[in-house]
């Protein structure tokens, strides 16, 4: 007898159990005093080495020869920093009823994030997509986003809820310009010691970024901003981020299918404009807003979850569309100054 395959599960990232842990860590031991003073020191020098890697990572390059696929890649930026805060600007009207106002500003937040580039290059190869073309818009994303985020969340987010000020807009260029900018300028001496040791860097991201969470959790719990929380108010949370996902994920695949775009192209489109990034929205979040950091980053590793999940079911059925006649599956570069494609688990 054929025996019958098992149903795939649902991808549960092994991460968000480690940021849920650091965040129940620091409900039960924050950081007080002078332990708060060297956490927060720990935490500033380790979101400006994070951006130092990110910049010695990214191959200026090859990004910008991507730049013959301008249509691609400006749909994306357009859904990214257009469609995503325009959406995010009308979720205003559910506070209070669904969101309250520090949740909405972490929603916001989460709006002007720029997309991810490792989860949108593999979920677009496991659906048979366009990945050089995914690999070059999660790049343009990250480059423009190191300057519209803050721009953008000086202009929508403002000085309430803790949000934007000078003093933000000086920390944003010390913190994460520069040291990404430095990385890009030192590129041609550490470019490759930064590629072969990958791996090990990568425990390094990771790690810094568990710091700047549990920074940003232990001021909010001595700031004793979680009791405006609540269970219904976090399901409100949640229903609201799935009617943001189901429609970005619309219109980057109907829309895009208006537009004329192949269905390689589409695939890369719909995940590199429909998600939005972990790893350069915390670091973000604790720079511009402080002891409130800890609600804005809410809505964001929420949704993180929530399109890794989605996405992965879509990029599976996407795998057993029919092949286009004449088609063939796109090729990944022999080299990128990013990532290489690989299978999501």
């Amino acid at each position: 007898m054929k025996r019958l395959s098992r149903p795939s599960r649902m991808p549960i990232d092994p991460y968000i159990l480690l940021l849920l842990g650091t965040v129940g860590l620091a409900a039960l031991l924050p950081a007080r005093g002078a332990a708060a003073e060297v956490a927060s020191g720990a935490s500033t020098a380790a979101i400006a080495f994070l951006f130092f890697l990110y910049g010695a990572r990214l191959s200026t390059r090859e990004a910008l020869e991507g730049l013959r696929h301008w249509r691609l890649h400006g749909t994306v930026l357009l859904c990214t920093f257009v469609a995503f805060p325009l959406l995010g600007l009308a979720a205003r009207g559910l506070v209070p009823v669904l969101l309250t106002h520090s949740l909405y500003q972490g929603l916001l937040f989460l709006t002007l994030v720029p997309s991810t580039i490792q989860s949108s290059i593999a979920f677009t190869s496991m659906a048979r997509g366009n990945v050089p073309a995914a690999i070059c818009a999660g790049s343009f994303s990250s480059l423009a986003g190191i300057v519209l985020t803050p721009l953008l969340a000086a202009a929508l987010l403002g000085g309430s809820g803790g949000g934007f000020s000078a003093d933000s807009l000086v920390k944003i260029v010390l913190q994460l310009l520069v040291p990404f900018l430095a990385g890009q300028l030192l590129r041609p001496w550490i470019g490759g010691f930064v590629l072969r040791h990958r791996k090990s860097l990568g425990y390094v991201d990771r790690g810094s970024i568990l710091l700047v969470v549990y920074t940003a959790f232990s001021e909010g719990m001595v700031q004793g901003i979680w009791h405006q929380v609540s269970p219904v108010r976090l399901g409100g949370l949640l229903l609201v981020e799935a009617v943001l996902l189901a429609v970005m994920l619309a219109l980057t695949w109907y829309g895009t299918k208006a537009l004329r775009f192949g269905r390689e192209d589409r695939i890369a489109i719909q995940f590199a404009g429909s998600k939005k990034s972990l790893a350069s929205g915390l670091p973000m979040a604790s720079v511009l807003f402080g002891a409130h950091a800890s609600l804005a980053v809410l809505p964001l590793m929420l949704f993180h979850q929530m399109q890794l999940m989605v996405c992965a079911v879509i990029a599976k059925r996407r795998a057993h569309d029919p092949e286009p006649a004449g088609a063939a599956a796109p090729a990944v570069p022999a080299r990128t100054g990013t990532v290489t494609a690989t299978r999501s688990r």
